[in-house]
């Protein structure tokens, strides 16, 4: 390296440490476009059949830069699940108190949904993961595992808003393991229903969540199958 680029190399490093906003984007963009890059290949060849130097030589950086941002790529694949998921912990967690448990989880789940799909770019994304998920089996394995090792952590949140032990109380586990199956099932009929948008979304999972006391409660009529008085709504003002 000559003195030239010496003295480049540590001007850019001074602008960059005097602009950490600047510093985040510049990895953001990064970061965005080894995503963008590994989804093409993945649909073009397979997720199994591309190699992660397919990826770096398409955003021209090198696997060191790749292996900064994913440990693997799985971890890519999986990275927007972990956003959507630690998006609906903070959500919840920030709940006004005086909220029950379930309305929490409901206005959580629509706050969420809101700010996961700002953008038409984070909609198609998540719908094209989770169609690379359904149909690669090392994926959805992964994916599997990975919601269930998060359940620890919404139990955590349930728990701590209605100061109770998540050892010895059974309550957080099961609300949290409800919740999870309902986003299952929602998540399902709303990819299902080709219909991209995170409203039908949010009232697809209402819908479930309001099917669960007639579900475990006497017999089933087929005229009645809801009600929309037997649990918490969500509101859709919901902040």
């Amino acid at each position: 390296m000559d003195h030239m680029e010496v003295a480049v190399t540590q001007i850019t490093s001074v602008e960059a440490d005097a602009d950490p906003g600047r510093r985040e984007r510049k990895k953001q963009r990064t970061r965005d476009a080894l995503f963008e890059a590994a989804m093409e290949l993945f649909a073009a060849k397979g997720y199994d059949h591309t190699a992660v130097h397919e990826i770096t030589d398409a955003v021209d950086v090198s696997e060191r830069t790749f292996f900064r941002y994913f440990a693997s790529k799985e971890d890519l694949v999986l990275s927007f699940v972990r956003e959507g998921t630690a998006a609906f912990a903070e959500a919840l967690a920030a709940r006004p108190a005086q909220e029950e448990p379930l309305a929490a989880a409901r206005n959580a789940l629509q706050v969420s949904l809101r700010e996961q799909s700002a953008g038409p770019q984070n909609l198609t994304s998540y719908l094209a993961v989770m169609r690379l998920i359904d149909s690669t089996p090392t994926l959805l394995a992964a994916y599997l595992r990975y919601i269930h090792e998060q359940d620890d952590k919404i139990i955590e949140v349930l728990a701590r808003r209605e100061g109770v032990d998540p050892v010895a109380d059974r309550r957080p586990r099961v609300l949290a393991a409800v919740v999870g199956a309902l986003v299952f099932l929602a998540d399902r009929d709303w990819r299902a229903a080709d219909t991209p948008d995170p409203d039908a979304m949010g009232a697809t999972f209402d819908a479930y969540v309001d099917a669960v006391i007639p579900a475990l409660s006497g017999h089933w009529d087929s005229g009645t199958e809801t009600s929309s008085t037997t649990l918490p709504i969500a509101r859709p003002s919901a902040t």
